[in-house]
């Protein structure tokens, strides 16, 4: 990362405006704002007024870090020049929308509108020296559409760098205070940006109040998003974006446990799995039908479903693959198995990302996306439903034997507990003996049914046919 932005156009007007105002609020000794301030503890801002129209949203704010994929173009234009009217209006923009569906506007964003309009602004701002937001960003775009004419705001030290501003963000976004959460892949980029600036697991997933095996599930949710990217880009040159992921957290997240438990003992079924369940998310199906697919799931119920144009030609096993540099090394070759789910997703992978890009992809092209989704959808809606029959199924076949299990258990804590109430003389033996004749009942009416099931019991069930016996 940079050390500094450099300066925005009206950088220099701007900071002399602050230091006019800070030495008057010195003066006048005035309301402060904390902060976290590098390795030297808190530090304590005056805080000023400022015009809205003078500030500067953030462009690293991750408030909107994923959300920026949502228009490669204005995307480019914010990257290249940070500060330009364009720039600054698609932040404007992104600040204002839904993180899970960009196209609305925010219920949070409307909230905020309401609440300024009504109360005016209660929680200062953070500024740099030269006037860009680091705290307030979203609240400088509602101010600004209430047409108000000043933010309040603490400000940063005069040495203030890129990385300052990044730390002192996430610091205050962490607080456990009303302000509004990061969306999931936001918080997702500011951590992986934490872990590459050196620090620790440990002291990452303790500042953002996860536990440490949140945070690397949460890393390998990132690395599928980003490699389902990879995988998506058609010849045409669309891709998915990080903000097509946004509305599946849980289900990636589960994914990942999944995946892991799977991993330990069958790594190419995990492989299975998760090529199963990513091309379920792209589906966009409940997260209770995606439990429905377990490692067999494709070679049980999808693959002889596939019409001829959702089939992938599955290459011919090329065998372990070497690594450059190093002779001895190879890496086995993937499973005919995974291959042919992988092939699948890829198809709805490069499917979804052309369905979307409907301006840069023919018309002809959008067509035929949809016509593989909507195929793929028949094929796993069919999948899903027999898949859900043979889980009901399974629990029925094994609801019996599982219930039996059940009071075994209870009648050896029953044992235990006799055992005890009757050294403390604690027990009822009347109430003991008509328990006694209900279980009696009990097993009566289990021993007449499963005398009619077998016509060549097992052990048990021929002690418990010979037990309820009348004699």
């Amino acid at each position: 990362m940079a050390a500094s932005f450099g300066m925005p156009p009206e950088g220099e007007t701007i900071r002399t405006l602050v230091q006019e105002r800070l030495r008057q609020a010195a003066a006048e000794d005035g309301a402060k704002v904390t902060v976290d301030w590098r390795d030297a503890g808190q530090r304590h801002l005056y805080v000023i007024a400022m015009p809205v129209s003078m500030l500067y949203f953030n462009p690293d704010t991750h408030r909107v870090r994923a959300q920026r994929t949502l228009d490669p173009e204005r995307n480019r234009v914010l990257n290249e020049r940070p500060w330009s009217e364009e720039g600054q209006e698609y932040l404007r923009y992104l600040l204002t929308r839904d993180p899970k569906d960009p196209g609305k506007t925010d219920p949070d964003y409307t909230t905020l509108l309401d609440e300024l309009e009504e109360f005016g602004q209660r929680d200062p701002g953070i500024i740099s020296p030269n006037g860009i937001l680091v705290d307030g960003n979203t609240r400088c775009a509602a101010l600004r559409e209430l047409g108000r004419e000043h933010i309040r705001v603490g400000v940063l030290p005069e040495d203030t760098s890129r990385h300052d501003i990044n730390r002192v963000e996430l610091s205050l976004q962490l607080r456990r205070d009303k302000r509004r959460d990061y969306s999931y892949l936001n918080r997702l980029i500011a951590v992986e940006e934490e872990l590459a600036a050196g620090r620790k697991q440990e002291d990452v997933a303790r500042e953002f109040n996860i536990k440490l095996p949140t945070l690397r599930r949460d890393r390998w949710v990132y690395e599928l998003i980003n490699d389902a990217i990879d995988r998506s880009r058609t010849e045409d040159g669309a891709s998915l974006r990080l903000v097509d992921f946004e509305d599946h957290q849980e289900k990636l997240r589960e994914l990942a446990r999944d995946y892991a438990t799977v991993a330990a003992t069958n790594p190419d079924a995990a492989e299975r799995l998760k090529e199963s369940r990513l091309a379920m998310v792209l589906l966009n199906l409940p997260k209770t039908t995606l439990r429905l697919a377990e490692p067999d799931f494709y070679e049980r119920y999808v693959e002889k479903r596939l019409p001829s144009s959702l089939r992938s030609e599955v290459r011919e096993k090329a065998g372990p693959v070497g690594i450059p540099g190093l002779v001895d090394v190879v890496v086995p070759d993937d499973a005919d198995d995974v291959r042919a789910v992988r092939g699948l997703t890829d198809k709805l992978l490069k499917a979804d990302a052309a369905r979307r890009a409907t301006d840069k992809i023919t018309a002809a092209k959008v067509s035929a996306a949809n016509d593989v989704f909507t195929a793929a959808k028949d094929v796993f809606d069919t999948a899903t439903t027999l898949a859900g029959k043979d889980v009901q199924l399974r629990k029925r076949q094994t609801a019996v034997p599982e219930r039996v299990t059940d009071a075994a258990e209870y009648i050896d804590q029953c044992a235990a507990e006799f055992a005890e109430a009757k050294a403390k003389r604690a027990l009822d033996e009347d109430a003991f003996d008509d328990a006694l004749i209900a279980l009696r009942a009990s097993l009566a009416r289990l021993a007449k049914h499963a005398g009619r099931a077998f016509t060549s019991p097992g052990d048990g069930v021929d002690w418990l046919l010979n037990a309820t016996k009348d004699r």
